[in-house]
Formats: C-alpha cells, sequence, structure tokens
C-alpha cells in the first residue's frame, strides 16, 4: 500500500489495445493539443485511443527498467513506439504527464483525440468531393457520372472506381471478376491492395514494389490535404496555409503515406461513413497492412527510396541540402581549391 501512494502511476488501469479508436466523447476546449493531435495523427498513427496510449505507456516507462522493451508482445512494442513517438513531438509533454494525476492524463488525451478525429473527418469530407477531379484525365468526364454527395454509386458500382479498387491480381475487364466483385461474392480484405496505389494503376505480379504506392491520385491526395487544394495542379512550393506548413513538415512521414491512402481508398468506395472497426470494408486492415511493410525493417531499402520520391515530389525545397554541387561551378572551384590547399 505504502509503495502505491509512493508510485504516482501505480493507480492507472490499462483498458485493452491503445492503438485502436476509444468510443466517442465530445471535448469542449481547444488548445494547442487539439492541433498537435490532428497532425499526430495524419503523420504518425490515425486511429489511436489516446487515453489509454497515454496511461499504458506511463506504467510501461516504470516497467522498462526491470524489463527490455524487447520482451515485450509485438503489438505492446508497436504501442510504445507510437507512445514514444508522441511524447518526443511535443515539448515539455512527458513532464507533465508524468506529474499530473489521472484525470490530467486522460484529458491530454481526450484533446489530441479530439484533434485526430477532427482532422480525419474533415479530411474524408473535403476528399469525398476532391477525388472526382482526379478519376480520368483533365477534360474527359466521369461516364456515367458520379455526384459529389452520394458515395452509393461508387465502388464496385461503377466501372471507374471500380477499377481502381479492384484488387492488385485481378482481371477487372473480365465480367466474372467485375460482377463477383460488385455482388460481394468475392471478398476483399484489407491487406489485398488495390490497383490505384500503384502508378499507372499497372501492377507487376514479378515485381510487387514496382509503382507501389507512387500513382498520382495519392500524390493529389496528398498535396490536396498536406500542402493545400490549389496544389494539386502546380509545381510544388511552400504554402503557408497548408497544413505542412503549419506544422513545420518538410518530409514525408510512413504514416502519412499509409494515412493518404486510406482516405483516397475511403473516398473512392461506395461506404457512406467512415468506421475503423467495419469489418465489409476493413479499413483497419487496409491502413494497418500499409504501414506494417513501411515499417518492416527487410523492406528497409525500398521503404527508404520510397520516402525519398516522395519527398522529392512534396517538399523540393527540403532536399536542397541534400543535392551535389554542379560541375564546373564557382562553388564547385572554391571547394577544390580549398581541397588543394590542404594536401
Amino acid at each position: 500500500m505504502d509503495g502505491d501512494k509512493n508510485n504516482p502511476g501505480s493507480s492507472r488501469k490499462r483498458s485493452g489495445s491503445a492503438l485502436c479508436l476509444a468510443p466517442h466523447k465530445k471535448v469542449s476546449s481547444s488548445n494547442p493539443l487539439v492541433l498537435h493531435g490532428r497532425h499526430f495523427g495524419r503523420t504518425v498513427f490515425a486511429f489511436c485511443n489516446y487515453p489509454s496510449l497515454l496511461t499504458a505507456g506511463i506504467l510501461r516507462l516504470e516497467e522498462l527498467q526491470d524489463s527490455p522493451i524487447e520482451d515485450f508482445p509485438a503489438n505492446i512494442r508497436q504501442e510504445h513506439r507510437v507512445f514514444i513517438e508522441l511524447i518526443d513531438s511535443y515539448s515539455s509533454l512527458l513532464d507533465c504527464l508524468m506529474n499530473g494525476e489521472e484525470e490530467d492524463v486522460i484529458h491530454v488525451g481526450e484533446l489530441l483525440g479530439k484533434g485526430a478525429s477532427g482532422a480525419r473527418g474533415d479530411d474524408t469530407k473535403t476528399l469525398k468531393s476532391a477525388v472526382l477531379e482526379w478519376l480520368v484525365p483533365r477534360g474527359q468526364a466521369v461516364i456515367p457520372p458520379l455526384f459529389q454527395n452520394i458515395k452509393s454509386d461508387r465502388g464496385f458500382n461503377h466501372e471507374v472506381t471500380g477499377a481502381l479498387l479492384c484488387p492488385a491480381g485481378l482481371d477487372w475487364s473480365n465480367a466474372e471478376t467485375k460482377q463477383s466483385l460488385k455482388s460481394g461474392e468475392t471478398a476483399v480484405h484489407g491487406d489485398q491492395w488495390p490497383m490505384f496505389l500503384y502508378a499507372g494503376y499497372d501492377y507487376d505480379p514479378e515485381d510487387p514494389w514496382k509503382g507501389l504506392l507512387k500513382s498520382k491520385i495519392l500524390i493529389y491526395g496528398f498535396k490536396h490535404m498536406f500542402t493545400s487544394p490549389s496544389s494539386v495542379d502546380k509545381e510544388p512550393k511552400a504554402m503557408r496555409s497548408g497544413n505542412a506548413f503549419l506544422h513545420g513538415m518538410k518530409s514525408i512521414t510512413k504514416g502519412s503515406v499509409a494515412y493518404i491512402a486510406t482516405q483516397v481508398w475511403f473516398s473512392l468506395c461506395s461506404s457512406s461513413v467512415f468506421s475503423w472497426t467495419d469489418t465489409v470494408t476493413d479499413s483497419e486492415n487496409f491502413y494497418i497492412s500499409i504501414l506494417d511493410l513501411l515499417e518492416d525493417p527487410d523492406e528497409s531499402q525500398e521503404v527508404a527510396d520510397l520516402m525519398t520520391w516522395w519527398t522529392h515530389r512534396i517538399f523540393p525545397n527540403s532536399c536542397s541540402s541534400q543535392r551535389g554541387i554542379s560541375a564546373n561551378s564557382a562553388l564547385s572551384k572554391i571547394h577544390a581549391k580549398r581541397a588543394a590547399l590542404r594536401e
């Protein structure tokens, strides 16, 4: 009993996995934590139960004094990684959590969760309309037409969205395949990735990494969400009103790629309500399967190349310091002369 009194975290209990959504609870106040939750959800992990994440994370810090993180199950290691990224991304957050009461920790979590869920809702709403402009080349019409506020005619119910959502490896042009997908006879799981994830909507079964997560519709969606809607058809540049600029984002994160893929996927499908636990659309598995690939150590080289590819297209100015010096330039001659003097 005395030990419990001296341990501020001992009374905090874990309530299931933190990497799943908590029941909706309205939080009335708004402060920087809400804004941080918006960005964290978009760029690191989209569907946290933040009060549980924080409470469990604090308890785990104490447990790690006796046991290394490697001794914990894989799902706990992933949860702790998200917790560490969160406290590292917000100055003084850890001190606030460690010195606060349990209700303070829960309140902080609710504010972060309010931001993340609010951003997710805003992005879902805006992409539902915006994606219709990206389905076919500019100047061409979608036939039959699709409407901004109606989703029931999207998904496998429409020729264009059906082709984009068709799982890689299946042939949308095959009448039997098309009908089976449309009727639901062929169930599509979240880890059966759709064609729209691939550049040119072209999947090579002999080289499944080729073009993966490099499609134009993903780039359009990312620009729309992070740099501003008006930047979709323009050369990349800093947009002072964009979410990336407001949060000092200068490079692509793995979480942001998985997030935009999930948001574009939902905008194309026929489901009218985004539900993390929907077993029909299997959105949780879709998001997690992409994020798991991007965090797989065995795929580190391909992932590094992909992140560089994305950063060059979205934040080209941030890559300028990594560029080589132009041959025969004044700068190159200065460096050459300095190097010669050192010899």
